[in-house]
């Protein structure tokens, strides 16, 4: 049975549809990103991390959000330039979401139902919270915004190789 995950279709930053059928047999990391944030120059180790494995079939997908204490106030336009002229970030950046609440994305809706956080809590924390999504769509795990990208790659590794 095919994974619900492959059915989303969040807008990218062109305002157009990101299907995420084109993942299929992919690895997947998915992150809530903010510009302002201390943990921002994760971006650094996000974009080598895609680097590193893109060509193995690792996609890292950023979804900017301004939930927490709005450190993501720009426009996706904006934000988009941020990335790439900041971090050098190749990796496809969304538009940006809400990743809480009534109006949240239901990417992240689903990401939630199918990994809780600590203690058995759904909600998304803080900026640059992760999800890891194995080659048949499943969320094999999710991890805090203190987790180092880089710390992933094992992880990501072994997925690629399954």
């Amino acid at each position: 049975m095919v994974s619900k995950f492959y059915s989303f279709a969040p807008t990218d930053s062109k305002g157009e549809p990101y299907p995420f059928k084109q993942l299929e047999g992919k690895v997947v990391l998915i992150v809530n990103v903010a510009s302002k944030c201390g943990f921002t120059p994760q971006y650094e180790e996000l974009e080598k991390l895609y680097t590193k494995f893109k060509d193995e079939g690792l996609v890292i997908l950023g979804f900017p959000c301004n939930q927490f204490g709005s450190q993501e106030p720009g426009s996706d336009q904006e934000i988009a330039s941020f990335c790439k002229l900041n971090y050098g970030v190749t990796f496809p950046v969304l538009k940006k979401i809400d990743v809480n609440g009534k109006s949240e994305e239901p990417v992240y809706e689903f990401l939630k139902k199918e990994k809780s956080g600590l203690l058995g809590l759904s909600r998304i924390k803080w900026n640059f919270e992760k999800f890891l999504i194995d080659k048949q769509g499943n969320v094999v795990e999710r991890y805090s915004s203190l987790t180092k990208p880089q710390s992933l790659e094992s992880e990501v590794q072994r997925l690629l190789k399954e």
